[in-house]
């Protein structure tokens, strides 16, 4: 009779076998989402269980907006005569809709105005959105010529001399 030593045996490895995953991405998933699929790792010997194969979610810079939790945040550049006196905003939202915001009330430097229901789509509560928070930054002229001083103090009530 005679007894083979492991090492002795000839080791097959296995076949290389091609197959298609797919992952379907859900509107609102959050960077760091894993998606595992159990057992499709490389299996490095017959007889052994091959690990799992684990994907994880990065996300992609936005031109336009940034990601905070659900909500997206869009920095807009307003002059102080706008921030003053109003001014009608056009955003494209991240799903291609059109919305107007009409911007009434006076804009103070790292003023924010939130815009409910505007944001990423909540992945484990569907039909839900966070908000699209819009942040202010206000232009200050750089200079003003000592008649538009004096008109300011006019319009806006300070005293002169």
């Amino acid at each position: 009779m005679s007894c083979w030593n492991m090492s002795q045996i000839p080791l097959k490895k296995p076949n290389n076998v091609e197959e298609i995953l797919k992952i379907s991405i859900k509107p609102g998933w959050k960077k760091g989402t894993r998606i595992t699929f159990p057992e499709k790792g490389s299996q490095e010997q017959p007889r052994i269980t091959p690990g799992d194969l684990i994907f994880v979610v990065d996300e992609k810079p936005h031109a336009v907006f940034n990601r905070d939790g659900n909500d997206l945040i869009v920095n807009q550049s307003i002059s102080l005569l706008e921030a003053l006196t109003g001014k009608t905003l056009d955003l494209t939202t991240l799903d291609g809709r059109n919305i107007t915001v009409l911007i009434t009330d006076i804009i103070k430097p790292s003023h924010e105005v939130v815009i409910p229901n505007e944001g990423m789509p909540m992945s484990k509560e569907p039909g839900k959105k966070g908000n699209l928070r819009i942040k202010f930054d206000v232009k200050f002229p750089t200079s003003l010529a000592e008649e538009q001083k004096s008109d300011l103090k006019r319009v806006l009530g300070g005293n002169e001399g």
